[in-house]
């Protein structure tokens, strides 16, 4: 993998890494909050024989750090910023238009992406996301004070009961996405309100890229509904519901959805 580090339109540096053959399609990931290119290290391997693999870090995260981690310093983010960042990242990678993936947080910039840099965009795949604002379904309240009460080591437990079944025997210690422990305390909060801040409900019939809608039907984190109310916003989109499958349904059932996003991706591809 190689890693670069470039300057945003203000400056600002951003950790970019690049796997797969050069001459490949671009395929760009991008992770849920707060965390870091991390989160798709132990998928990131699946894409690369298919696709010039693209990751970078989000601003407050990874090797995408100010000096001191101000708000200021970060800039005013939200899902369009994060979405011009990754667009930025494609100029200087000299990619005309890339198949984006996003999950969480990811499949909200991705959203974005696609509306305000839709040339840039062939093809895109959304998995566990939500369209954001009034419209959205809200996880339950006990879910939400229960990750704003917990800290240490009953906050991570949390996360990762939101994000696997029983049956998953990773230990939380490995996980990849259960946020970047480097990030400041500004850092998180500003991430927190790229989150909760975005709304592109009205703005999702625009989408013109093909869309792969994906989630888990036992989805606490965010709930399945989020997936039916994208499908019917989007024209043409197309929906996979996992039976069982938690926020990191993708993960834990690689063998299903990674190749559902690889064959996706290329038909579209070969169909513009």
């Amino acid at each position: 993998m190689q890693v670069r580090k470039i300057g945003a339109r203000d400056g600002f540096p951003l950790e970019v890494q690049v796997s797969g053959p050069d001459d490949a399609p671009a395929l760009l990931l991008l992770q849920g909050q707060a965390n870091s290119h991390e989160w798709w290290d132990d998928l990131r391997g699946d894409f690369e024989s298919d696709f010039r693999t693209i990751t970078f870090d989000y601003r407050g995260t990874g090797g995408s750090r100010g000096t001191g981690g101000s708000r200021g310093e970060l800039g005013e983010l939200s899902t369009a910023s994060f979405a011009a960042d990754a667009a930025d990242v494609l100029d200087h990678l000299g990619v005309e238009r890339a198949a984006v993936y996003g999950t969480s947080m990811g499949g909200r910039i991705t959203q974005m992406l696609a509306l305000n840099h839709s040339e840039r965009v062939s093809a895109i795949a959304l998995g566990c996301t939500s369209p954001g604002g009034p419209h959205a379904v809200k996880r339950s309240r006990e879910v939400g004070q229960a990750l704003a009460r917990l800290r240490g080591e009953e906050h991570t437990q949390h996360l990762f009961d939101l994000f696997y079944t029983p049956a998953w025997t990773v230990s939380a210690k490995y996980s990849k996405m259960l946020g970047d422990d480097t990030m400041t305390a500004v850092e998180s909060s500003a991430h927190l309100r790229v989150s909760a801040n975005h709304d592109a409900w009205d703005r999702l019939p625009e989408i013109t890229a093909p869309t792969l809608i994906m989630h888990g039907d036992a989805d606490r984190m965010n709930p399945v509904g989020n997936a039916r109310i994208l499908r019917d916003r989007i024209p043409g989109s197309q929906l996979l519901i996992l039976p069982e499958g938690r926020h990191g349904f993708f993960e834990e059932f690689a063998e299903v959805v990674t190749p559902a996003v690889i064959r996706f991706l290329a038909e579209s591809l070969q169909k513009s």
